[in-house]
């Protein structure tokens, strides 16, 4: 179970703001391009599951990781989701990614034989994708993950944080933000939700 603290940003000023609050504390910056997948006849999003493929790029060393993503809860700005996540070799997953009948063949793939042997999917179609720029800061005794997020539609900002203790976690960020005069909101759809919907929500 991934458990995690996601506080929606209203703008990119408030980005911005916060980005060069926690500058000192900047670890990594990851430029992702997400893209999902359901079974050919809803085998997957019928059970609230869906199949994901992230892609590391403009780095020296690419990677891709697959993920199976199910049963999401997004309650006062904590989500928990079953999650079960590996990585793969990158120029499989871009094979994947133009195909996704090959999906069904790759054996190399934990995941994936997963997905199929649980959730008997025969067969994948892709849904499309989104591209975001993750910024991770190690603050406070907690990895920080500010996302800005490149929609068709639009962009969204948001922080996350991954943790056993989020209510906890997250009061000790929202007062950072207060005393820093960061506005936010409880976040109330997944960022895949968002994309589904084809708009950005309020919040």
């Amino acid at each position: 179970m991934e458990v995690e603290v996601k506080l929606r940003l209203p703008n990119k000023a408030a980005h911005q703001k916060l980005t060069s609050l926690l500058s000192p504390f900047h670890t990594a910056t990851h430029h992702q391009h997400n893209t999902f997948f359901d079974g050919a006849a809803a085998e997957l999003s019928s059970q609230r599951a869906v199949l994901r493929l992230r892609f590391h790029e403009e780095t020296a060393l690419p990677k891709c990781f697959v993920s199976l993503k199910a049963k999401a809860v997004l309650a006062n700005g904590v989500s928990r989701v079953e999650e079960d996540e590996e990585e793969v070799d990158p120029t499989i997953g871009r094979s994947c990614l133009d195909e996704p009948r090959k999906l069904m063949g790759e054996d190399s793939s934990r995941v994936l034989k997963r997905v199929r042997d649980e959730f008997g999917v025969e067969g994948f179609v892709g849904l499309g994708g989104f591209r975001n720029v993750r910024s991770v800061y190690e603050w406070n005794g907690v990895k920080l993950e500010v996302d800005e997020v490149k929609y068709e539609f639009g962009d969204m900002y948001e922080v996350e944080c991954e943790s056993i203790e989020p209510e906890k976690v997250k009061k000790m960020i929202e007062e950072f933000f207060n005393e820093n005069g960061i506005d936010y909101s409880d976040s109330v759809m997944s960022k895949f939700a968002i994309f589904r919907a084809g708009k950005l929500s309020s919040s």
